[in-house]
């Protein structure tokens, strides 16, 4: 499949999923986007869905934002773990966030024609 991954219409006939990886993606993208495709993303997951995310923890470190809105989304926490060094040498990535989220209740219709966000890397 192609297509543009920032345009709720790229997954029509694909969701709602068991397995919505958002990897790579929330620390390419405004702050205010990261929370819209969380507010989103009930849309995509089937009943007991598992969403798997990451997010650098440099700064600002918005790892324990985006867990609080994950929560407040409707999501239940199953795990998150950071990888790397904490306070990296220069040049180097900073740690990494790897969070996973279950989405215990049915899905929402998928509204199209929305745009998630926009990558500013």
């Amino acid at each position: 499949m192609t297509g543009d991954a920032s345009v709720t219409d790229a997954y029509a006939g694909a969701v709602p999923a068991d397995l919505v990886l958002v990897c790579g993606v929330f620390g390419n993208i405004p702050e205010v986007d990261v929370h819209r495709t969380i507010d989103t993303l009930p849309q995509f997951c089937a009943p007991n869905a598992t969403v798997i995310w990451t997010r650098h923890r440099g700064s600002p470190d918005l790892t324990p934002t985006i867990r609080k809105w994950f929560a407040h989304t409707g999501f239940v926490e199953i795990g998150g773990e950071s990888t790397g060094a904490e306070a990296p040498k220069p040049g180097a990535f900073p740690a990494q966030f790897i969070g996973a989220h279950r989405w215990p209740r049915e899905p929402l219709a998928l509204e199209l024609g929305e745009r998630l966000f926009t990558f500013f890397r």
